[in-house]
C-alpha cells in the first residue's frame, strides 16, 4: 500500500541519519584520545625504581611456510623484573603439552643487573601466519587468521629475590591410580623435597585433570608446602575421573607426576536405574532461555536410558523445579521461561525402564542475561580523563516501531525440538522488545506459535511440530508502539535426528600392560557424528556380567583399564558417546590375561659377604622384585677391585642359585661386586655396586651373619619372618637365633625373642597396623651370638587386599582330606609353593599338590598324627601372597570321620522304618530318605525273608520325595516279626529296621481290627460324629450328633435308659445333625442315652452316658450363662421379711451357687432360707433386724470363672445409723362393697423417718376412706374401705430421715366378683407384685 511504502521510506531514512551520526562521534572520539605518537625514551640500565612492565621491542609480524620453524623476538621492561606469559587463542602456551612444537627461551644481561630481558618463542612447526601487531602497556597480541597470540606481562611483589621456579623440587612418594564413587572424597597427594626450604616461598604447582588447568574452590581444595601437594576432592561426582598431572615449576624446568582417577557410579536409589549424567554445561544464556547440554551416563547391565530430565533451580536455594514433563532423548534441551538477571543451577536425570538415576553435579551458576547489551555500548575517553558512555539506542534518532529481525534460522533441529535463532532488530525502538513467532506448512496459513507468551530472547524452542512434515517461520519484532514487518521466512524445517548415534568402533585390540592393567585400543568410528568419546566395558571370561572400565566418555582410542583381578583373563569392548547416545557395541576383543608385559627382570639387591677364607669369598643377593614376566632363570656376578672401574666377569655359566663363592682373589684387597638376573627376555640392568669387601679370612668363634631374609602371611598385626643358616657357622654348630626388629627410619632395634629359637622361622606378633618395620636376625653357638645379617627391606604390616587364609576340607567326591588356598592375585609366572613347619615339601609321598588357576591345593594321601603340624603356602611372583594353617590332632579325627563316611557313603534317612494304621485296617510301613535317585533299589525282609510286592502287600516308591513303603492289606497275628529294609543308591546303601513284637504288636493290631470295623461301618448308615453336648443360649442343654451315608428311608431313634423318646416332631437325619433338647435340665435328667440309625445297608449306634463329671459339665456350662446373664441383687419384701432376689436365664439347685454375708458364707435356716425358681435365686431373710445389716452376696461359679452380684443394707454416712423399708401387702378377699384393704409397712431407722403415702403419686390425707396410721415409730399402715374400682392404682410409701430415704410402689387392682383374674407377672424387680381384689 502507499501507507506502508511511505512509512518504510521514513524508516530507512531515519536509519541513514543515524548511521551518519554514529560516524560522526566516532571520529571525534578518536580524535581527541589519541595523543600524538610517542618516541621512544632511552631507558636507564642503572635504574633501581619500580616501573610497570613494557615492551621495548615488540613482536612482529611473520610470514612462513607451513611446517616451517618460526621464531617469535620481544623485549620486555620492568622493575622487579617482570613475569612473561605466552598465550596463544587466549590459552597458556605449554611446550609439555606439545614436546617438540615450542621452545620458551629468556636471555638476561648480567653486569650490570638490568630490568630488560630478551624473550623469544621458537615455534618447531608452524601453519600459514599473517600477523598484524597492537601494542598496549600491558599486553601484546598478534592476530593470525585462525588464532591470535597474546604475551602477558604482570610485576610480582618484592618479597623475596629468589622465585619458586628457581626452587629445585624432587617428588618422592607419588599417587597411584585411584578410585572413588559418586558422593564421596578423595586425596591425592606427592610428598617432595624442596631445596632451598623456605616456609614463606612454597613451590609453584599447578593441578590439571585432563591437561585442562584447575582452581581451587568447594569441589577441589589445594595445598601447597611442608614438603607435601596436595588436592582434595570433597564432593566426588563422574565429572572428577580423568588424568590428574601435578606440574611444579623448578630450576631445571618443571617436574611432573600423572594418575588417573576413576569415579565409578554410586548405589542408585532404584536397582537398575542407569547412573546419572555428567558434565552439565549450559550455553548460548540469553535474558529467557539457556540451552543445557550434558553426557550420557554408560549402561552395562541396565536397561538402556530412554531420556532425561532437566531441573533447575535458583541460586542460594535447595528447591529444583523440573524443566520438561516428557524425557528428552537427545542430551541437549533448551529451558525457557527464565527471569532476566535471575542466577540459577541446571542438573540432568537419566530414566529407563527400571526408574530414574540420581541427579547429575549442578552446573555453574549462570544468570539470564542480554548477551547483545555490550555490543550495543561505546565507551569515549575523553582527554584521558572522563568516559562517556553511548548506547547505540540512542544514536538511532527518534524512532519508536522497531525494524525487523534478521537471519532467522533454525539453529537446533533434533527429533524432539526444534531451535529459531535470529539477529535482533536495527533500529530497536525506545521500548522494551519482544517478538512474535509464526508458521507455516505447505499452502496452510500463517499461524502464530507463541500465543500468550511475550519471547525476549532471539532464540524459541518449538516442541509441538509433526513427524514427516516440513514448514516454514518468520518473527516480528514487537514493542508498545506496534510491530515490525515479518523477517524473511526461513527454508523448509523438518524435525529429525539427522546424524543419530556413532558408528560402531572397529577391532578392539588388548595387550599386557601390568599385573593389575591391560592397555585397550580399537579404530575410531568411521562415522563419528560429533563424538564425545568413547566407554569401555570388560567381563571375566566365562562371565555374562559385564563391568564398566570408565564412568566418562573418553576421547582418545586408546586406554589403560587399571584395577583388574591379577592372573583373571578378561574380554573387552568399546561403545561410541555421542548428544544422541551410545553406539552398538563392538565386537569383543580376544581373552587376555591380566599379566605384566614381558621385560627384563629388575636388578637383584642386597648383596651380602657370608664367609671368607683368604682366598675365596661367598655371596648371596635377593632375587629381582620385579621378574619381567618370565621365571629368573640365570644370574650373572661380575668385581672388580675396590681402587680400579675396570669390572670383570665371574662367572660365564648362569648361576641358578643366589649363593656363589667367587674364587681367585687376593687376601688383603677390596673387592665390589654386582650382578645381573636374566630371563627369556634377556639379562636385566646390573645391581648397584656392593660395598666394597675385604677379602680376609675369617676367624672368629662365633657365627657369620644369617642370610636372605624373608616375609610370609603378613597380616596388619603380625608377620612370620624366615631366613637360611649361616654359611659360617664358627667354632661350634649353630643352636638358636636371635631376631631384632625397628621401626622403619630408626636405629633402636628390639628383641622379639628373648631365647633362641633352633629353626629358622619365627612368628612376629603385636605389630600396629600401618607401620613399616625392619629386622635382622643374629646366629648363636656356643661360644656366642654371631654377627647381625643385613637389614631387610621395609615391610608394611598390612594385609594384601583380598586375602584369604588357607581352607581346610574334605573332598565331597573321593573323600580326600586337603588344604586349599585361593590367591588374591597370581600371575603366570607363580608358582605355589608349599611347606610343613616352613620346610618345603618336596617329593613327598604323603603329600600331593596341584594347582588350578588362582587355587592351590594341598592333599593328603595317607592322612595320620605324622601329618600334624603348620602348613604353610607362598605364591612366587606377587607382592608377597601366602597363609598358613596348623593341623590339630581334633581337627584332623574329625576330618577323618567325614571322610570315612564319603569314602564309605550311607543313603541318609529323614526317617527310618515306621509304621501307620490306614482307614480299612490296612498297615503301611514306610520310611524316607534325604534324597535317591532314578537308579536307587531297595528290599524289605521280614523275619530274614525278603517280601515283594504281590497278593497282600504292596511295595512302591517316589524318588522326588524319598519315600519308601510296604502297604499290608490283611494284617493278622502272623505278621508279628522284625521288619528291615535295604537300600542301595550308586555307591552309598543304608539299612533300617523295626521290631514289631509283644505289646507293640497287640496295640497295632488292635488298632488295625479297629480302623477295619470303622470302615465296614461307615459302608452303611453311620454316625460322623458321636453323641456330645451343647448348652443353649436359654440354658437348653442339646444332645447333639451328627450322621453320613444316610437316605430318605433311614430311621433315627432317640432312648434314655432304653426307653424310646417320642418327641413332637421326628428327627431328620437327612440334614445331617440331629439334637435331642432337654429343657431346665437338672438332675432328674441324668441317665444313659442311646441313638440309633438304621435301614437296608446297616445299623450303628452312639451311646451318651449323663452322670458323673459329664453332668457337671453341663451344669458348668449352664452356670457360665446364667452366670454372665445375672441380673444385679433386688431388694423385695414379704410378710415375712425381706427377700434378696437375682434373675437370670435359668436357675437349679445343681448349680454352684453360694449366698455370702460380710464375706461370711450363709447356710439355709429358719432365720435365712435360701432357695429359687427356674428365673431367680434368692435369700429370704426372716424378721430383719440390725444383726442383719452388711453387704449380702451370691456367687455362682461355672467350674472356671465365679459371677457375683451384692446389695449393701449397711448404714449411710459413716454413723451406723439405718434405714430401709419394707412393704408388706395384705389383701382380704371380701365378697362386698364393705371389704376393706390395708396395706402395711415395717419402717425402722435412725432418727424415726417419717412416713408420706401416695396414690397415682398424688398424697393420699387420711379421712374415713383411706385411714393413715404410725405406730411406735416402726408399723405404717394405709386402711381403704369400702373398696371399689376407682380404688385402683398405684400406691407408694415414702419413708426419709436425716440420711436419706426410700420409695416403695405396688399396684392395686380391683375387679368385679365374676371377672377374670390374670396371672401375676414375674420379673419385676423393682416393684411389689400387684394385689389383686376381686369384689
Amino acid at each position: 500500500t502507499h501507507v506502508g511504502k511511505g512509512l518504510a521510506a521514513i524508516q530507512e531514512e531515519l536509519h541513514r541519519m543515524r548511521m551518519a551520526t554514529k560516524a560522526q562521534v566516532d571520529n571525534l572520539a578518536i580524535k581527541r584520545e589519541v595523543p600524538a605518537t610517542p618516541t621512544l625514551r632511552k631507558v636507564d640500565l642503572y635504574e633501581e625504581g619500580n616501573k610497570l612492565p613494557d615492551f621495548l621491542v615488540a613482536l612482529r609480524p611473520h610470514t612462513v611456510w607451513e611446517k616451517t620453524p618460526v621464531k617469535l623476538y620481544c623485549t620486555v621492561h620492568g622493575h622487579p623484573r617482570p613475569v612473561v606469559s605466552w598465550f596463544k587463542d587466549g590459552v597458556p602456551v605449554n611446550p609439555l603439552n606439545a614436546p617438540g612444537k615450542y621452545k620458551i627461551e629468556m636471555s638476561f644481561p648480567s653486569i650490570p643487573p638490568s630490568p630488560s630481558q630478551y624473550l623469544y618463542l621458537s615455534t618447531l612447526s608452524s601453519s600459514h601466519f599473517y600477523i598484524s601487531i597492537s601494542i598496549s602497556s600491558l599486553h601484546l597480541q598478534l592476530h593470525l587468521p585462525y588464532s591470535s597470540l597474546i604475551l602477558y606481562l604482570t610485576i610480582l611483589p618484592r618479597l623475596t629475590q629468589m622465585h619458586p621456579s628457581k626452587l629445585e623440587v624432587t617428588l618422592l612418594e607419588r599417587f597411584s591410580v585411584s578410585f572413588g564413587v559418586e558422593g564421596g572424597s578423595i586425596s591425592l597427594a606427592c610428598s617432595m623435597v624442596v631445596v632451598p626450604d623456605l616456609p614463606n616461598l612454597p613451590p609453584l604447582a599447578h593441578w590439571y585433570r585432563d591437561d585442562h588447568l584447575m582452581k581451587a574452590g568447594p569441589l577441589a581444595e589445594m595445598k601447597v608446602g611442608g614438603g607435601l601437594a596436595r588436592l582434595n576432592l570433597p564432593r566426588l561426582a563422574k565429572d572428577d575421573e580423568g588424568l590428574y598431572t601435578l606440574r611444579i615449576y623448578t630450576k631445571e624446568g618443571t617436574t611432573e607426576h600423572s594418575a588417573y582417577l576413576f569415579v565409578q557410579d554410586a548405589v542408585p536409589s532404584v536397582a537398575g536405574a542407569p547412573g546419572a549424567p555428567m558434565s552439565v554445561k549450559v550455553f548460548d544464556i540469553n535474558m529467557d532461555f539457556a540451552l543445557v547440554s550434558w553426557k550420557p551416563p554408560n549402561t552395562t547391565n541396565e536397561a538402556a536410558v530412554s531420556g532425561y530430565f532437566v531441573d533447575r533451580c535458583e541460586a542460594g536455594s535447595d528447591h529444583w523445579v523440573q524443566c520438561n514433563d516428557t524425557p528428552v532423548k537427545v542430551c541437549k534441551y533448551p529451558v525457557t521461561g527464565l527471569t532476566l538477571g535471575q542466577a540459577v543451577h541446571f542438573r540432568v536425570r537419566a530414566v529407563n525402564s527400571a526408574g530414574i538415576s540420581r541427579p547429575s553435579r549442578r552446573s555453574q551458576k549462570v544468570t539470564a542475561a542480554d548477551p547483545a547489551e555490550s555490543e550495543r555500548l561505546q565507551v569515549v575517553n575523553i582527554r584521558g580523563h572522563y568516559d562517556i558512555l553511548i548506547r547505540d539506542d540512542d544514536l538511532e534518532g527518534y524512532v519508536t516501531i522497531p525494524g525487523e529481525p534478521t537471519s532467522v534460522h533454525a539453529s537446533e533441529v533434533y527429533q524432539a525440538y526444534v531451535v529459531l535463532s535470529w539477529t535482533p532488530p536495527t533500529p530497536r525502538g525506545r521500548a522494551r522488545l519482544w517478538y512474535i513467532i509464526e508458521k507455516v506448512s505447505g499452502t496452510e496459513e500463517w499461524t502464530r506459535i507463541n500465543t500468550g507468551v511475550k519471547v525476549q530472547s532471539p532464540r524459541y524452542p518449538i516442541f509441538d511440530l509433526l513427524d514427516g512434515k516440513s514448514y516454514q517461520f518468520r518473527v516480528f519484532s514487537a514493542n508498545q508502539f506496534g510491530s515490525s514487518e515479518a523477517s524473511a521466512p526461513t527454508g523448509p524445517v523438518q524435525k529429525a535426528d539427522e546424524h543419530g548415534v556413532p558408528s560402531t568402533p572397529g577391532q578392539v585390540v588388548a595387550t599386557r600392560n601390568t599385573k593389575s592393567s591391560v592397555f585397550v585400543q580399537w579404530e575410531a568410528s568411521k562415522v563419528p557424528n560429533s563424538l564425545l568419546g568413547y566407554y569401555i566395558d570388560a567381563r571375566p571370561a566365562g562371565s555374562k556380567l559385564w563391568q564398566p572400565c570408565n564412568h566418562k566418555p573418553f576421547r582418545h582410542t586408546r586406554f589403560v583399564v587399571h584395577g583388574l583381578v591379577p592372573g583373571e583373563t578378561y574380554v573387552f569392548r568399546v561403545q561410541a558417546v555421542n548428544l544422541f547416545g551410545l553406539s552398538a557395541e563392538s565386537q569383543e576383543s580376544s581373552p587376555i590375561a591380566v599379566e605384566p608385559a614381558l621385560a627384563t627382570p629388575s636388578s637383584p639387591f642386597g648383596i651380602t659377604l657370608l664367609s671368607c677364607n683368604g682366598s675365596s669369598m661367598t655371596l648371596a643377593w635377593k632375587s629381582p622384585k620385579h621378574c619381567g614376566g618370565s621365571h629368573v632363570n640365570a644370574y650373572y656376578v661380575d668385581r672388580r677391585n675396590a681402587d680400579k672401574l675396570q669390572w670383570k666377569e665371574v662367572n660365564v655359566s648362569a648361576i641358578k642359585e643366589r649363593v656363589y663363592t667367587v674364587e681367585g682373589l687376593t687376601e688383603g684387597n677390596f673387592y665390589e661386586f654386582k650382578v645381573q638376573a636374566g630371563n627369556m627376555a634377556g639379562v636385566g640392568v646390573p645391581s648397584e655396586a656392593s660395598k666394597p669387601m675385604k677379602c680376609e679370612a675369617w676367624t672368629m668363634a662365633e657365627p657369620g651373619p644369617a642370610f636372605d631374609l624373608s616375609f610370609s602371611e603378613v597380616r596388619s598385626d603380625s608377620l612370620v619372618i624366615l631366613w637360611k643358616a649361616p654359611v659360617y657357622t664358627g667354632a661350634s654348630a649353630v643352636t638358636g637365633y636371635l631376631v631384632e626388629m625397628a621401626k622403619k627410619g630408626s636405629s633402636d632395634f628390639t628383641a622379639v625373642n628373648q631365647d633362641a629359637v633352633s629353626h629358622r622361622y619365627l612368628q612376629v606378633g603385636g605389630l600396629e597396623a600401618g607401620e613399616t618395620y625392619v629386622f635382622r636376625v643374629r646366629s648363636v653357638n656356643a661360644d656366642g651370638v654371631g654377627k647381625a645379617s643385613q637389614v631387610s627391606e621395609p615391610i608394611l604390616a598390612k594385609a594384601l587386599p583380598g586375602t584369604q587364609e588357607i581352607v581346610c576340607g574334605v573332598d565331597e567326591q573321593t573323600g580326600d582330606i586337603f588344604l586349599s588356598l585361593e590367591a588374591c592375585e597370581i600371575s603366570e609366572t607363580s608358582q605355589f609353593v608349599w611347606s610343613k613347619n616352613y620346610k618345603g615339601i618336596g617329593d613327598c609321598p604323603r603329600l600331593s599338590a596341584s594347582a588350578d588357576g588362582r587355587t592351590s591345593r594341598l592333599t593328603f594321601t595317607s592322612p595320620d598324627k605324622d601329618d600334624l603340624g603348620r602348613y604353610s603356602v607362598v605364591v612366587t611372583d606377587t607382592d608377597g601372597v601366602s597363609a598358613s594353617h596348623t593341623l590339630t590332632e581334633d581337627a584332623l579325627n574329625t576330618m577323618l570321620e567325614l571322610s570315612h563316611a564319603i569314602r564309605n557313603p550311607i543313603v541318609p534317612l529323614k526317617h527310618g522304618l515306621n509304621y501307620e494304621i490306614l482307614e480299612k485296617g490296612h498297615v503301611r510301613f514306610w520310611l524316607q530318605a534325604t534324597k535317591l535317585s532314578a537308579a536307587a533299589s531297595y528290599r524289605f525282609i521280614v523275619n530274614d525273608k525278603e517280601v515283594t510286592s504281590g497278593e497282600g502287600q504292596k511295595i512302591s516308591h517316589d524318588a522326588k520325595t524319598g519315600v519308601i513303603q510296604m502297604t499290608v492289606e490283611h494284617f493278622t497275628r502272623a505278621n508279628e516279626g522284625t521288619y528291615t529294609v535295604q537300600i542301595h543308591d550308586g555307591k552309598a546303601k543304608n539299612q533300617t529296621s523295626l521290631v514289631l513284637v509283644g505289646d507293640v504288636f497287640k496295640a497295632a493290631l488292635t488298632e488295625a481290627e479297629f480302623q477295619r470295623k470303622e470302615h465296614l461301618r461307615k459302608l452303611g448308615p453311620h454316625f460322623s460324629e458321636y453323641l456330645y453336648f451343647t448348652v443353649a443360649e436359654d440354658c437348653t442343654v442339646l444332645l447333639a450328633c451328627k450322621v453320613a451315608n444316610v437316605k430318605k428311608e433311614t430311621k433315627f431313634t432317640w432312648y434314655k435308659e432304653d426307653e424310646e423318646i417320642v418327641l413332637e416332631t421326628a428327627p431328620n437325619a437327612m440334614s445331617g445333625s440331629v439334637a435331642l433338647p432337654i429343657p431346665q435340665f437338672s438332675r432328674k435328667d441324668q441317665g444313659v442315652y442311646k441313638a440309633t440309625l438304621s435301614d437296608d445297608k446297616g445299623k450303628d449306634t452312639s451311646l451318651f452316658e449323663v452322670s458323673g463329671q459329664v453332668f457337671d459339665d453341663i451344669i458348668n456350662a449352664i452356670a457360665k450363662i446364667a452366670g454372665t446373664s445375672a441380673s444385679e441383687l433386688v431388694l423385695q419384701c414379704t410378710p415375712e421379711g425381706i427377700r434378696l432376689q437375682c434373675y437370670m436365664t435359668y436357675y437349679t439347685e445343681e448349680m454352684k451357687t453360694v449366698w455370702k454375708h460380710r464375706d461370711s458364707k450363709i447356710a439355709s435356716s429358719e432365720k435365712m432360707r435360701i432357695g429359687g425358681t427356674a428365673e431367680m435365686a434368692w435369700m429370704q431373710i426372716c424378721d430383719p433386724s440390725d444383726k442383719e445389716k452388711g453387704q449380702y452376696t451370691i456367687e455362682i461359679s461355672d467350674g472356671v470363672n465365679v459371677y457375683a452380684r451384692s446389695f449393701d443394707l449397711s448404714g449411710q454416712g459413716g454413723l451406723h445409723s439405718f434405714f430401709h423399708s419394707c412393704i408388706q401387702a395384705l389383701c382380704s378377699s371380701i365378697h362386698s362393697f364393705i371389704q376393706s384393704l390395708s396395706l402395711t409397712c415395717t419402717v425402722w431407722g435412725e432418727p424415726t423417718p417419717e412416713v408420706t403415702w401416695f396414690k397415682n403419686e398424688q398424697e393420699v390425707a387420711s379421712c374415713e376412706h383411706t385411714k393413715v396410721t404410725f405406730e411406735g415409730g416402726k408399723f405404717a399402715s394405709l386402711v381403704i374401705t369400702q373398696v371399689t374400682s376407682d380404688d385402683s392404682g398405684k400406691y407408694s410409701i415414702n419413708v426419709r430421715n436425716k440420711y436419706g430415704g426410700e420409695f416403695v410402689e405396688i399396684t392395686v387392682s380391683v375387679y368385679r366378683h365374676g371377672e377374670p383374674i390374670p396371672e401375676p407377672k414375674l420379673g419385676q424387680p423393682k416393684t411389689a407384685a400387684p394385689r389383686v381384689i376381686p369384689y
